[in-house]
């Protein structure tokens, strides 16, 4: 069984930067607290899915489940890496936890 990806809408491109600057602070403290691993990230999507105005939606690495519990996000499947931010995390997290992407 693949490890479980968290999810969290943080509401729309106007909203979303508070919320995204409170995980970035936290996920510092987790990071270095478990010795900085490469798969260990926040990314961010902007998503409509058909809707007028685009939701900012968080997606937790596996490796970054206790924060995203603390922030109450939910189990998703690992989301596509087509148009993912690196929130938070090391550079090259993005070429580990996608490695498919990167040939």
């Amino acid at each position: 069984m693949t490890p479980a990806w968290y999810s969290l809408p943080l509401g729309d491109g106007m909203t979303a930067n508070e919320p995204s600057e409170e995980i970035r602070a936290a996920f510092w403290d987790a990071f270095k607290s478990a010795g900085e691993p490469a798969d260990m990230a926040v990314f961010t999507r902007h998503e409509s899915e058909g809707r007028l105005h685009c939701e900012v939606v968080a997606y937790f690495s596996p490796s970054a489940s206790g924060l995203a519990k603390l922030f109450e996000a939910e189990p998703c499947q690992r989301p596509s890496r087509s148009g993912l931010d690196l929130l938070a995390g090391a550079g090259g997290s993005g070429s580990v936890l996608f490695p498919e992407s990167e040939s």
